[in-house]
């Protein structure tokens, strides 16, 4: 018995998920009526936008190089960690998880502080009279922050996928004495394969619809794209008009790529099983690629030292004595737990239908179709949608502010909590669909006996992700912030841009520590509450 076999006696499951479908569906559909109707009433002023195809070519550019170097970073990492064991390896692992939700604004600092006019580099090249000349705001900047966080991220999904190979397939190989290169090409490579084209795809997409990257390092119009001129032709020249023209050629692009997207190979989930076999490598080769691993680490783990290390310096103090901290860190909590929980709660409610529906590929997919507002929709573009939307609705902005960042940051973080969740429950149900019928379990019951018991690690880690996803999210919160209103990502984007470096250095930390905190405390709190 399958868990659509339920169907019959979980309708109100079934009727949720619709429920919830639609509801986004319908938000969405507003939201880019609303782009097209001010798009015909409000003409562009004449604003400095740059061209439209420049833009669409400089985001492409920066978005193909980035993430051609992420899958090469990730398919290195998840090479060298397959092949090695060494204390502290599952910490490692870990750490590499948190790449998809860290704050981008974290790393963009932490690159500043080595890279910078007064970072680490420079201070010690000035020892021989040299100078990097400032080289991480562009092009170089924007790659180097894409696949720091985007390399890791594809390393984390690469390690699942080599962990899955059969033990009967490396143990015929392993008989058959193949060489390290051998092993790569005929054991490892067909198993990463599958899973490139759809990571390639999200890859590109993320750092196509990238805002806090480019907005921070672009260094001028030269490397600016879309996000960063429509975020420009609303914040500071207030052209509607050249917002919303930019905005529909956004949503466009994106959905040329996601549409083909979604039909390709879906990305390893976090929670499977792992073959415990061991195969070393003869010893020159083991130690290449502890020094690779040693390199790559470095390069994802030195700019989160730096952050730490300038942070909590003395800018901490005088930066935990501005009330201005204080609202801006209570508002970003705030928003980020309820974001979270909405996001935890439109998921649950999609996977539990979808999970209903096993043999019935269409209606599978149309449940499907809202967890793809993030790639579909970006940040800029669904909160510009939400900006007029209150405008056209006769809402004060400040009114409005608060549950727009809600609402949008759970869509946003909706792909990934799915994700995490949606694999676990219905190989759940599956399992168990028998029992559950044989028992009579009410819909509740089953939650309560057994869904909520066996899904502690899956539950955590998807709220963690969609907690941290919101709380260093600068996307919505760059339409709707003001000196009144303001999130620890928006503040810490203000402190940049008014050259108070030592305050968005301390605010870095900060939101580096809360991430960490929250991606490793909160599955650790649903485990303890979930124990049978």
């Amino acid at each position: 018995m399958t868990a659509g076999s339920l169907l019959a006696w979980r309708p109100g499951r079934l009727l949720t998920g619709i429920a919830i479908a639609l509801a986004i569906a319908v938000l969405i559909v507003s939201l880019l009526a609303t782009l097209w109707i001010a798009g015909q009433r409000f003409p562009t002023t004449g604003s400095n936008v740059a061209d439209i195809g420049h833009l669409v070519r400089m985001s492409a550019i920066q978005a193909g190089i980035s993430t051609v170097l992420s899958i090469a970073t990730g398919i290195a990492i998840a090479w060298t960690i397959d092949r090695l064991r060494f204390p502290g390896r599952a910490l490692v692992i870990g750490l590499l998880s948190t790449a998809l939700v860290l704050p981008a604004l974290v790393v963009v600092s932490g690159l500043v502080g080595i890279w910078g006019r007064n970072g680490w580099a420079n201070a010690v090249l000035g020892l021989f009279g040299q100078s990097t000349g400032g080289s991480i705001f562009g092009l170089g900047g924007i790659i180097a922050a894409h696949v720091i966080l985007n390399g890791a991220f594809a390393g984390r999904i690469f390690i699942d996928r080599l962990a899955a190979i059969p033990p009967e397939k490396l143990k015929l190989g392993r008989s058959l004495g193949l060489s390290a290169g051998r092993r790569f090409a005929v054991i490892d490579a067909p198993a990463l394969a599958s899973s490139i084209p759809g990571l390639a795809a999200t890859i590109f997409l993320l750092c196509f619809t990238s805002f806090p990257i480019v907005l921070t390092l672009g260094g001028g119009p030269a490397n600016q794209t879309l996000e960063v001129a429509i975020y420009q032709s609303v914040r500071l020249d207030f052209d509607l008009g050249a917002a919303v023209k930019l905005a529909l050629v956004q949503l466009l692009v994106c959905a040329a790529i996601i549409i083909p997207a979604t039909t390709l190979s879906p990305a390893a989930t976090l929670f499977g099983r792992r073959t415990q076999i061991v195969w070393p490598e003869r010893r020159a080769v083991s130690l290449m690629q502890a020094g690779l691993l040693a390199l790559l680490l470095i390069g994802f783990i030195a700019p989160l030292a730096v952050v730490l290390m300038r942070g909590l310096g003395p800018a901490m103090g005088s930066l935990l004595s501005q009330p201005a901290f204080w609202r801006a860190t209570g508002t970003s909590l705030a928003i980020g737990t309820l974001s979270a929980l909405l996001a935890l709660a439109l998921a649950l409610g999609l996977a539990m239908a979808r999970a209903m529906m096993a043999g019935n590929r269409p209606a599978r997919a149309a449940l499907g179709l809202p967890v793809f507002t993030y790639l579909a929709v970006p940040a800029v573009v669904l909160s510009l949608g939400f900006f007029l939307l209150a405008r056209f609705l006769g809402i004060p902005t400040a009114m409005a502010a608060p549950v727009v960042l809600v609402i949008a940051n759970a869509l946003l973080a909706l792909p990934f909590v799915f994700a995490a969740l949606a694999p676990p429950l219905e190989a759940l149900l599956n399992r168990h669909a028998r029992l559950i019928r044989a028992l009579g379990l009410s819909s509740l019951t089953q939650w309560r006996r057994i869904e909520w018991p066996l899904l502690g690690q899956p539950l955590g880690y998807a709220l963690a992700v969609a907690f941290v996803f919101s709380l260093g999210d600068l996307g919505v919160i760059s339409l709707f912030g003001t000196s009144e209103f303001s999130t620890l990502p928006w503040m810490m984007y203000r402190a940049f841009g008014a050259y108070r470096t030592n305050d968005a250095e301390a605010i870095a930390a900060v939101l580096l520590i809360l991430s960490v905190t929250a991606f490793v405390g909160i599955p650790k709190l649903f485990e303890k509450l979930t124990h049978a």
